[in-house]
């Protein structure tokens, strides 16, 4: 998948340039490629016809030519059987197959606005394109578009499969970035970086922000969010590199009340607090448990950053979790929320706002997680928000300095050494 803003020679580059690469390199090979409407999927067509019929083109790749059995708008013969077919969505392919199949803007942008627009989109995907590959194994499918919302064709692909490898090109950089060129090279990306700067300056592409936050997110930085999300801003999120020497760990749990695919998840956020006010985001577990898994998993959590205390929402497993671990002499808050999600994750904002709040610049949770917050409240999921909110919510008792923490923290790991070395030998603690 490739996510690139609108007017970055996309089409050129993937639909144009590249089939004419590909078969200029192996005249054999066999490309669909595929555009929401006829019309831009012959306009594709024939500026690849002018590309290979060009005198540059012979003289770099001599062993390509075109058939004379099939040289027209729509698809492009070789002399060697291969051939560049294009179609729109809507378009028939039955009987026909190929090597390397190209998706090029699956829908237009106010179409991606109707859900039965998208749910035509995904439809024929599942149903007519993905079995058009002749060798799975070897084959391959580009998706090439600009994101316009969470449930685009790229969305739910995203979410039903692993397999994709992803180039995401926002035209703000939003995270330290090494983008491998080819040759050993890599294209270096600074949080700041702007994707074409000479074509579209930073000012300009503040305005656009600043006009349609929700457009800009989706179509210019490709993370879409529901009409209505950003409670949260992305402007208000700090970066650690490294994380302070002193402070205080605690862990905060987003416990799902059922298990199963279609269930929320179980989420479990480790913070520092750093001078009882800065929040520093540790680690993040996220997973649909049963509950003797969902059980392991606190244990291994608590043993990993040793928090003091836990949080978790007293009720579901949650309150089953609490008295477990209370017996098993572990430092816990049993949390009873006031008010609804929305409410307390509102109350929170002000610490991202202020600049109390630190994410890593990278980690391979945080895409995930930034999506949900960013996106929240209208967003498909909010465990890994409530799991923020509560952490947040937790204040270090008063008086207490960095000093009486790098206390605690040694008191803490000889206690949890203790109960390691207990559980090890099959005594109680």
């Amino acid at each position: 998948m490739i996510f690139v803003p609108p007017r970055s020679l996309k089409s050129i580059m993937c639909s144009v340039a590249f089939p004419a690469f590909v078969l200029g390199h192996d005249p054999a090979k066999r490309l669909i490629v595929a555009s929401y409407s006829a019309d831009l999927a012959i306009k594709h067509g024939n500026d690849f016809r002018t590309v290979i019929n060009s005198a540059e083109y012979h003289g770099i790749f001599p062993g390509m030519r075109t058939s004379a059995m099939k040289n027209t708008q729509t698809e492009v013969v070789t002399t060697l059987n291969g051939f560049r077919l294009c179609m729109s969505v809507d378009g028939a392919l039955t009987g026909r197959g190929g090597d390397i199949i190209i998706i090029d803007d699956p829908i237009a942008a106010l179409a991606a606005l109707s859900p039965k627009s998208r749910e035509h989109v995904v439809d024929w995907y599942f149903t007519t394109l993905q079995s058009r590959l002749d060798d799975k194994q070897n084959g391959a499918i580009v998706l090439v578009m600009q994101r316009l919302h969470e449930d685009d064709l790229a969305g739910v692909l995203l979410r039903s499969s692993n397999e994709w490898t992803v180039l995401s090109l926002p035209a703000i950089a939003e995270q330290e970035e090494e983008i491998p060129i080819g040759n050993g090279h890599v294209h270096v990306r600074h949080v700041g970086d702007v994707l074409h700067p000479e074509r579209q300056s930073r000012d300009e592409l503040d305005s656009l922000r600043t006009l349609s936050p929700e457009i800009f997110a989706a179509q210019y930085q490709q993370q879409p969010m529901p009409p209505g999300g950003g409670t949260i801003k992305r402007t208000w999120i700090r970066r650690h590199v490294r994380l302070p020497t002193s402070g205080q760990i605690i862990q905060s749990w987003d416990v799902a009340n059922k298990q199963g695919e279609e269930n929320d998840y179980s989420v479990c956020t480790t913070w520092l607090i750093y001078q009882n006010k800065y929040y520093f985001l540790v680690d993040v577990l996220r997973g649909r448990f049963d509950y003797p898994t969902l059980r392991r998993k606190v244990y291994e959590q608590a043993g990993l950053h040793k928090p003091s205390p836990i949080l978790i929402e007293d009720a579901g497993f949650g309150t089953a979790l609490i008295q477990e671990l209370k017996t098993g002499q572990f430092s816990v808050i049993a949390v009873k929320p006031e008010y609804d999600k929305k409410i307390r994750m509102a109350i929170q904002a002000t610490k991202f706002e202020n600049g109390r709040v630190f994410f890593p610049q990278e980690a391979s949770w945080l895409p995930d997680l930034e999506a949900e917050l960013f996106a929240f409240p209208k967003g498909r999921h909010d465990d890994q928000v409530d799991s923020i909110s509560q952490a947040l919510a937790y204040q270090p008792p008063a008086g207490w300095t960095d000093e009486s923490l790098k206390g605690l923290d040694n008191f803490v790991n000889a206690l949890w050494q203790d109960a390691i070395f207990a559980r090890l030998a099959g005594r109680p603690w």
